[in-house]
């Protein structure tokens, strides 16, 4: 397993593209619902809600709603607040 992310500099004319490789937790946190562990899965990997609806053929607002509530159990705030503490849990 990979220690932390990893980054990976690449340039593309005249910018200057970063791509984060975020290592994949081993297991979800617990008191997760099995639909919420796998929403979550694809949020770490970096998903937005319409790519997690699409993968998981729902409607976008039921992403959001599991979103909130994966929040809530986890105690977070955010996307980046989530994928910082699934790095941590994954070291």
């Amino acid at each position: 397993m990979v220690d932390g992310p990893r980054i990976a500099r690449a340039k593309s004319g005249e910018l200057d593209l970063y791509v984060v490789s975020i290592p994949r937790q081993g297991r979800p946190p617990e008191g997760l619902t099995a639909a919420e562990r796998a929403v979550y899965e694809l949020l770490v990997r970096g998903d937005s809600n319409a790519e997690i609806a699409a993968a998981r053929n729902s409607a976008v607002r039921t992403v959001a709603n599991q979103v909130r509530a994966i929040y809530r159990k986890l105690g977070v705030r955010g996307r980046s607040a989530l994928v910082r503490q699934a790095v941590i849990d994954s070291r």
